[in-house]
């Protein structure tokens, strides 16, 4: 008789033990660390090393190395400013600049403009982009200006690439969409 209590008393805490089992997680961690994401503040304070302080926002008033900042805004009335702005690049390397342009214009644009800039690229032909203007569209009235200020900001359902392309080749894709736009009205 004591047997089988001892016995029903193990094979009890074996099923009680059983039904608090996840199988999601295992029960044992030899290393919490490496299942436990500790999460830190990006500019937070934080103290990686007794003497110093790392990951602190930037001062006030800078800008990163490299980066020019632009002088109109993303509204309206910046986007006219911007379309009276003449490209600064140099005018005596302008089939440079146009081969660059094309260049990027093919890795960052083609793919929804096209490579006529007739707004017939691949994503639109998939039907993945729908309302992508032709260049040579009279009413948009597209200059190298408000194409800058489209690419730096952004337009519609088309984001900013400022971040992927810098001052120069942001530029030089503006210079060849006006080419684009010059060979599509001819």
């Amino acid at each position: 008789m004591r047997y089988i209590v001892k016995l029903s008393l193990v094979f009890g805490a074996l099923i009680a033990l059983a039904a608090c089992a996840d199988s999601n997680r295992p029960n044992y961690q030899y290393m919490p660390n490496m299942y436990e994401p500790v999460g830190y503040e990006t500019y937070g304070e934080m103290q990686f090393h007794p003497g110093g302080i790392e990951a602190l926002e930037p001062a006030d008033n800078t800008i990163p190395r490299g980066w020019v900042p632009y002088k109109f805004a993303n509204d309206l009335e910046g986007k006219d400013l911007a379309r009276l702005e003449p490209s600064p690049l140099d005018s005596l390397q302008t089939e440079a600049n146009l081969a660059k342009g094309k260049e990027l214009y093919g890795i960052y644009c083609a793919i929804c403009h096209g490579n006529q800039g007739k707004g017939q690229g691949t994503l639109v032909k998939r039907e993945k982009i729908l309302g992508v203007p032709s260049y040579d569209d009279v009413a948009r009235n597209i200059t190298v200006g408000s194409t800058y200020h489209v690419i730096y900001y952004g337009l519609n359902s088309m984001g900013s690439y400022a971040g992927q392309l810098d001052y120069t080749e942001r530029w030089q894709v503006s210079e060849y969409v006006m080419k684009l736009k010059q060979d599509l009205t001819k």
